[in-house]
């Protein structure tokens, strides 16, 4: 859990070095350069020498491949997210850049499908030995393609006219965090929007993988199973929210999403126990066969919950910032709302569980964020209207 955290904690220092490339150099460079490191280093992970073969430098590059992954990876949002956002029109702009959203869900769908065929199709013995290899070497297939897919796009048109008017900022750290408004607006995305968003994203799908195969002890395919159901049944929904925000605005429906998803974890967790058979006297001996559609209904709706804080926060964010600063200026709160409040979920439920005895006091953690969210998004955060491009900061 902690090496699956440090990929997490190291995407805001991602964020604000590529955020400052993307905002100086482009949206397109930069986010060539962070597919190329972060495909990089998923593929060498499946190179790894084993422990038996170099001892503790094994997991020390392990360490180091991760800490690179969330380097890359901090820079990669932002940079999707406002090219999207910068094409689309201001009428449709949740619409489409709720297919990023998607991507994050049905990436894990797609890796549950792999690691489970590979696991099936060569047995555990080897699964352990080194078919566990075979997924990381297979992501550099999709690496090549989304490499050359990306060469042929253009730049995008808003920060290409910023650039022509020779107004592009030359120093977006600066203006993003020293400018007394912006700095605010950076802190109240984090608190408002991002930190609760990203809470309710991994309690929604990893958490709920962790807790039935580790509390509940469903055993590793059938886990993977319900949750790649409740994934691909959920994912149309980050569309479905994303489309509606530009209809009644993002923070209607994310702040709905977060005070929902509170109130509900410990009645979802526990009726997953109940599903799973899980019996509170013998943890060892089941009362029955886990009930796998009920199982997956109840993490669906969990994952109905994170389409609807993660389907329109492309748009809320782009929208928040103007157009010299935007890369930087949202991918750091984006970053710590994900990476460190929302990826630390695991490993501060896994602590929390262990230290308390209380197999539901993982949950306490991810609530109290969304909880905090909701209040101060509910209070703190004016939506600025559906419009990105230049504006008259950019101008000055």
């Amino acid at each position: 859990m902690a090496t699956f955290a440090t990929g997490f904690v190291v995407r805001p220092f991602g964020a604000l070095f590529f955020g400052r490339i993307g905002d100086i150099v482009g949206r397109k460079y930069t986010f060539l350069v962070t597919l190329l490191i972060m495909g990089g280093s998923t593929a060498v992970i499946g190179l790894l020498p084993t422990y038996e073969t170099i001892g503790i430098f094994a997991p020390i590059l392990l360490l180091l491949l991760r800490l690179l992954q969330g380097l890359a990876l901090g820079g990669e949002y932002g940079g999707a997210a406002t090219y999207v956002a910068e094409h689309s029109p201001d009428d449709r702009r949740g619409y489409f850049t709720s297919f990023i959203q998607t991507t994050a869900t049905l990436g894990l769908f797609v890796s549950l499908g792999v690691i489970l065929a590979t696991r099936l199709s060569l047995g555990d013995e080897d699964f352990k030995a080194w078919g566990w290899r075979v997924p990381f070497l297979l992501s550099m297939i999709l690496v090549v393609l989304s490499y050359f897919i990306r060469q042929k796009l253009h730049e995008s048109p808003v920060f290409q006219e910023l650039k022509s008017s020779g107004k592009a900022s030359t120093s977006p750290l600066r203006d993003s965090f020293m400018n007394p408004e912006n700095r605010r607006m950076v802190i109240i995305s984090l608190l408002g929007a991002t930190m609760g968003q990203g809470v309710v994203w991994y309690t929604g799908q990893f958490y709920a993988l962790y807790y039935l195969q580790t509390v509940l002890t469903v055993n590793f395919v059938t886990a993977n199973y319900i949750i790649a159901g409740a994934l691909l049944l959920g994912t149309p929904f980050f569309v479905l929210f994303g489309a509606l925000s530009d209809k009644i605005g993002r923070k209607k429906i994310m702040m709905t999403g977060c005070l929902i998803a509170a109130i509900s974890y410990i009645p979802l967790y526990k009726a997953m126990a109940a599903a799973s058979g899980f019996n509170h006297d013998n943890p060892a001996i089941p009362l029955h066969e886990p009930n796998i559609p009920v199982l997956v209904l109840i993490v669906f709706i969990q994952v109905i919950f994170v389409t609807m804080v993660y389907g329109p926060i492309a748009a809320f964010l782009v929208e928040l910032f103007p157009t010299k600063i935007r890369y930087t200026s949202m991918s750091l709160p984006y970053h710590i709302g994900n990476g460190v409040f929302g990826g630390l979920v695991p490993l501060i439920g896994t602590y929390l569980v262990d230290k308390t005895g209380d197999m539901y006091s993982g949950l306490y953690y991810p609530i109290a964020i969304a909880l905090i969210t909701f209040v101060v998004g509910s209070i703190m955060i004016k939506e600025k209207g559906h419009h990105v491009g230049l504006n008259d900061k950019d101008l000055k």
